[in-house]
C-alpha cells in the first residue's frame, strides 16, 4: 500500500515510516500538514493518509477537510488519524471531518498501528 505519513514529531514520524516500510508498504513521510497538502496537490495517489491532529501549518482536521473538498490522494484514499489526542470529542470531530479511522498513539504499539492501519485500509 502507498501511505502518506504526516507528523511534526520527527522521532515518531521516522519510527512509523520504518515500521510501515518493513511491513512492505511504500511510504512518503512529511513533517506537517502543509507539506502533506503540497505532496497531495502534486497529484500523488495514496491508499491512505495517516496524520496527526496537532501539527503546524494545517491541523489534522484542516488537512482532512481540504483532502475531502479537493478530492486529493486518489478516489480510494482514506484519511486515518494517528494522534495522542484521545478524547471522544477529538475522535468525533475527526470522524465528522471524514476520517475513516482513529488510533491513539499511546494506546497502541507501533506494530499494532501497522496492523490496524492495514485493516482499516483494506476494509470495504
Amino acid at each position: 500500500m502507498r501511505l502518506l505519513l504526516a507528523d511534526d514529531d520527527s522521532f515518531l514520524l521516522d519510527m512509523y515510516a520504518v515500521k510501515f516500510i518493513e511491513a512492505g508498504h511504500e511510504v512518503t513521510a512529511v513533517r506537517d500538514g502543509t507539506e502533506a497538502l503540497a505532496a497531495l496537490r502534486k497529484g500523488a495517489v495514496f491508499d491512505g493518509v495517516l496524520l496527526d491532529m496537532v501539527m503546524p501549518g494545517l491541523s489534522g482536521l484542516e488537512l482532512i477537510a481540504v483532502i475531502k473538498k479537493e478530492g486529493l490522494g486518489g478516489k480510494d484514499c482514506k484519511c486515518l488519524v494517528l494522534s495522542n489526542q484521545g478524547e471522544q470529542e477529538d475522535i468525533s470531530a475527526a470522524t465528522k471531518a471524514g476520517a475513516a479511522g482513529y488510533i491513539v498513539k499511546a494506546q497502541a504499539m507501533p506494530s499494532e498501528v501497522v496492523e490496524k492501519v492495514t485493516k482499516m485500509l483494506t476494509a470495504a
